[in-house]
């Protein structure tokens, strides 16, 4: 007997990450891999994180940190959160913060809170393999978000969602644009103050939420840094339990992956929601991973920021070099101001899977192909390339390899 015929409809629209697939080469010890979009562990703050744990677990706090928690989160990370958000330009308190399993799970809350079958998520043209993986489950269509212009005006948004796709056979209405304005995965590029004004124009008009992926936001390597969407957005309602703006963050970039510590700022009454989904889902983040979080990011969140800038702006550099002196022509890049991540476009006609295959075996060479990034599985010619990992051994390497399979 197999129980796949009792299945529910969205479990077919539940498809294996390609990048985390891919991270299993990084077990291969000759395999140069610019693939998974991870931070480089030589450069976490074990230290802390160990003398943390210590004192925590060796402290007065040992009960609570062992103890069931509070489904909104620990309190003074909360008010820690509130405090940075406030100096983003976010005036907040800690009721307008929920902690959350990594910002993955909060992609997958809001997807639960707001998609029906049928409705319309509006994303870029590539977005986040994981939006697209946490989306999914909720049934919805994609339609195009274009931040630096097009032809859709909210009409045609609208008429759109109304109207049944090869995404889905139900029809809806838009709920949300999804967007990772700050040097974007998997791109790497960063929304001026004009585009972000123009998605908040476009979320006004068709009376949507939009939610704001800061994931990668600290590390700035170049550049003035532009306010956050939720930012620009309590300027605009006049505070942000008006605001329509919901702001994805994550300690996994700068302090650790591991420990599974996101967050969400947004409007009092969603935050209400999403404790409700807490509680019938894991109940709380884990309590002792949030009140180690909260010692290291009061001590070390500026100074590790500071390291990785540092360390990533040069590998960065190094990456952009070598494609430089070695790419064809006919072969493009973008050059991101911050992030982990360059994204390049092939010739037309060009496959990146199947280069994939061929750099795996010939050149022991991986990258993420850029198809996995686009909701309609396009985008066959582009790839991405993260240099979080890329010392000058894999770029002086791996490049020319990669290079020569282009040639070749």
């Amino acid at each position: 007997m197999s129980l796949l015929n009792l299945l529910a409809s969205r479990s077919s629209r539940m498809k294996a990450s390609e990048i985390r697939e891919l991270l299993k080469l990084l077990d291969q010890p000759d395999i140069i891999s610019f693939a998974g979009g991870i931070p480089d562990p030589a450069l976490f703050p074990a230290d802390a994180i160990r003398d943390a744990y210590a004192d925590v677990l060796g402290g007065a706090e040992a009960g609570a940190a062992l103890q069931y928690q509070v489904s909104e989160g620990y309190l003074p990370l909360r008010r820690w959160l509130a405090g940075q958000m406030g100096k983003l330009g976010i005036a907040c308190d800690e009721a307008n913060i929920f902690i959350t399993s990594g910002s993955q799970q909060a992609l997958d809350y809001l997807g639960k809170l707001f998609l029906s079958p049928g409705d319309t998520a509006l994303v870029t043209w590539p977005t986040y393999l994981g939006a697209l993986q946490a989306f999914n489950a909720y049934e919805p269509r994609y339609d195009r978000l274009r931040p630096e212009g097009g032809n859709m005006t909210p009409d045609a948004y609208r008429a759109a969602a109304a109207t049944p796709s090869t995404f889905s056979k139900e029809s809806g209405r838009v709920k949300f644009a999804y967007l990772v304005p700050d040097f974007a995965n998997p791109t790497g590029n960063t929304l001026d103050r004009k585009q972000r004004e123009a998605v908040l124009d476009l979320a006004g008009e068709l009376d949507i939420a939009v939610i704001e992926d800061a994931a990668y936001r600290a590390l700035r390597y170049d550049g003035e840094g532009v306010p956050p969407i939720l930012a620009l957005d309590c300027i605009r309602s006049g505070g942000i339990d008006k605001a329509r703006t919901l702001y994805c963050g994550s300690f996994s970039k700068i302090l650790s992956p591991g420990m599974r510590v996101g967050w969400v700022c947004a409007p009092r009454h969603v935050i209400e929601k999403l404790v409700l989904m807490k509680q019938a889902s894991d109940l709380h983040s884990p309590s002792v991973n949030q009140m180690v979080m909260h010692r290291v990011a009061e001590s070390v969140f500026d100074g590790q920021v500071e390291k990785l800038i540092g360390a990533y702006r040069e590998r960065r550099d190094g990456l952009l070099g070598a494609l430089e002196a070695n790419m064809p022509k006919g072969v493009t890049w973008s050059h991101p101001e911050g992030g982990m991540f360059v994204w390049m476009t092939l010739p037309e006609g060009a496959d990146a899977t199947e280069l994939l295959a061929r750099s795996v075996k010939e050149a022991r060479v991986a990258f993420v192909p850029g198809n996995a990034f686009y909701a309609d599985g396009t985008g066959r010619n582009t790839l991405r390339l993260s240099f979080t990992l890329a010392d000058r051994r894999a770029v002086s390497e791996g490049i020319p390899r990669l290079a020569a399979l282009l040639k070749g």
